[in-house]
């Protein structure tokens, strides 16, 4: 069977109609930080940047209910293929709330390219073998 090509997403027409998030991850000295990211696709405001050390669904759900009590809920939400955004917490949230999960296609992080952050090895930010932890020492 040929792959039929993705036609169905629409463009953001004003303020809280589509969201993207996702995780951005950093390394520091001995954990990995997370931080959930939140983007309206039409203004490109950030209402949320939240780090932890260790999200779950549940977890993302009490970061979407503080955010949307300060700017309003979206219409849709894109989101990754993380366990996060499988869980039952957030599906009952969005379901309750009336906000559609627009999940990517696997393997295809393209799907929602505002929040996914590029190579930082690439784009001359820290180096994938050196922590943050050791900027400024000669490591």
């Amino acid at each position: 069977m040929k792959a039929k090509l993705r036609d169905d997403r629409q463009e953001a027409v004003g303020p809280n109609d589509i969201w993207a998030m996702d995780f951005v991850h950093d390394q520091l000295a001995f954990n990995k930080l997370r931080i959930l990211t939140i983007v309206d696709t039409h203004s490109r405001f950030c209402p949320a940047a939240d780090p932890r050390f260790t999200y779950r669904g549940e977890d993302v759900v009490r970061t979407l209910e503080r955010v949307c009590a300060q700017v309003g809920y979206p219409r849709t939400i894109r989101v990754g293929n993380g366990s996060e955004f499988f869980s039952r917490d957030l599906d009952l949230w969005a379901y309750a709330k009336e906000v559609t999960l627009d999940f990517s296609r696997p393997g295809k992080p393209t799907d929602r390219a505002i929040v996914a952050p590029p190579d930082r090895a690439r784009w001359g930010g820290a180096s994938s073998r050196r922590s943050t932890a050791s900027f400024g020492r000669n490591a």
